[in-house]
């Protein structure tokens, strides 16, 4: 169709954050709608100086927007490189096909190769909408993805993005379930294998519903935005790296299903499966160990449940042609003391310096992750790769490989603190029997956590400790007074965060 025939409306920046969903907003009255037929959540086609992307229509009543002018979310306007006054074509998105395969998996059909192909290059290509990935979702939730079809997706979510080779014969990594706040085993992990000279270039993820993730409090230390090239470079000099996957374009189709997941705050094994995966194999890995902590607060919940996903990733991974080993560690309380990136960088640091107060659970879980890693190789037999991952870190060299590693990434920084923190009493004195990771997580999410690197919590009295009344069991840290009044707030009518028996 000649330009002169597609309809035209000009840009008004109207700054509203959607996160990464694309959104045109249109007064109610507009000529285009009523040209088009467009109605709430149609899905339309935008295009801007050669860019095209879909989108979808939220229509104004208000006077917000002028007669032939249109507004975009946030995302949008940036995936387009817009600017006030431009003119942006508006038309009817093509029909995404694909989505009679997702009608049919609701259905309780089951999919193939080709259709899970479709389905994840129209997601990764942003043609689906959120509503039609949040049905994708649930139509592959509480089971109902065979063994077979996890494979197909993570074959999909795979070719949906970059891939990295080494041209190694053995690449390793790692991945936590999660669940588990404090728990940043992976630069200590990375520093111990990488020192022995095994390849382990890491792509982390920022926190999504956690304090922090080990980008963000690795982003505390180094930068970690690095490009494809940068990457190299630091691991063809270093044997690893520690950065943040998102900077790259590896399996990004998960990217955009976990946004939705997470919305849900849904946890389908068979979705968890092939994210994990797939990222691995997209990174270049050829063995993968699963840190997958179980406790009645953690993703994992049951020894079922952890025993089925164990299959699953083992099953999957063989499919794929890498191998997997399952780690099935404690998922009862918090890891180190920190949780938020600085103080989950102070801990992590502790450890690497060997200090003599360096949290020991954190230090012994990465021990026991590099260890089994390290028996990947074929020059380490199983039951050795703990004693040998120990003597690396106890001799320094595992210090010494981190800061070679930051270094390489572009400077070692220090660690900041917050301005404001108040401590947490306790109302009894006993011994602590129990912790609720996800409510303290809470509130070191509510203290600013993981926005602002310096907000979180710091945890005392891990359980097993006997206290006495009045004793700190744990402080809150705050970048500003609003956000530790906001916090404390929150923990008015929450009891049983941390449970005291009385002895």
């Amino acid at each position: 169709m000649p330009d002169s025939l597609k309809s035209k409306l000009k840009l008004r920046h109207l700054g509203i954050d959607t996160y990464k969903e694309a959104v045109i907003y249109m007064r109610e009255d507009c000529h285009v709608c009523r040209a088009e037929g467009f109605e709430v959540h149609t899905r339309v086609q935008l295009t801007l100086n050669g860019r095209t992307l879909d989108a979808t229509l939220n229509l104004l009543r208000s006077s917000l927007l002028e007669q032939g002018e249109a507004g975009l979310s946030e995302y949008a306007w940036e995936s387009l490189g817009a600017q006030d006054g431009n003119e942006i074509q508006v038309s009817h998105a093509p029909p995404v096909h694909s989505l009679s395969y997702v009608r049919a998996k609701i259905y309780g059909n089951s999919l193939g190769k080709e259709q899970f192909d479709n389905i994840i290059m129209d997601v990764a290509a942003e043609r689906y909408s959120d509503i039609h990935i949040s049905s994708f979702l649930t139509a592959c939730a509480g089971g109902r993805l065979t063994e077979e079809e996890i494979t197909y997706l993570t074959g999909a979510m795979v070719d949906s993005g970059e891939k990295l080779n080494w041209d190694k014969e053995q690449v390793v990594d790692k991945h936590c379930v999660g669940g588990l706040p404090g728990n940043r085993t992976t630069p200590i992990v990375v520093s111990i294998v990488t020192a022995h000279g095994l390849t382990m270039p890491k792509t982390s993820s920022r926190a999504i519903t956690s304090p922090a993730g080990t980008a963000d409090t690795m982003e505390v230390l180094a930068p970690v935005n690095l490009d494809v090239p940068m990457i190299r470079k630091v691991v063809e000099k270093e044997n690893g790296c520690v950065v943040w996957g998102g900077a790259i374009s590896l399996s990004p189709a998960d990217d955009r299903l976990i946004r939705v997941e997470k919305a849900l705050d849904l946890d389908s094994e068979g979705q968890l499966v092939a994210s994990v995966l797939s990222k691995k194999i997209a990174a270049g890995s050829s063995h993968v160990l699963i840190d997958m902590p179980v406790g009645p607060t953690a993703k994992v919940r049951s020894m079922d449940m952890a025993e089925m996903l164990s299959r699953y990733l083992e099953q999957t991974g063989t499919a794929m042609g890498i191998a997997v080993r399952v780690h099935i560690s404690d998922g009862t309380q918090p890891v180190g003391r920190g949780m938020g990136p600085a103080l989950e960088a102070r801990d992590l640091m502790a450890v690497l310096k060997n200090n003599h107060d360096a949290p020991q659970d954190l230090r012994n879980r990465a021990l026991d992750l590099a260890g089994h890693i390290l028996e990947f190789s074929p020059n380490v037999k199983n039951g050795q790769g703990r004693m040998l991952a120990m003597d690396i870190l106890d001799s320094g060299k595992a210090w010494k490989k981190f800061q070679a590693i930051c270094a390489a990434q572009g400077g070692l920084r220090d660690i900041p603190k917050a301005r404001y923190t108040h401590i947490i009493q306790a109302d009894r004195a006993g011994r602590v029997t129990k912790i609720d990771n996800r409510r303290i997580a809470r509130i070191a999410k509510l203290a600013g956590a993981p926005a602002d690197k310096v907000a979180g919590v710091d945890l005392h009295t891990p359980i097993g400790t006997k206290i006495e009344k009045g004793q700190p069991i744990f402080t809150v840290h705050a970048k500003s007074p609003g956000e530790l009044n906001y916090a404390l707030s929150y923990l008015e009518g929450q009891g049983g965060i941390i449970k005291i028996q009385v002895s």
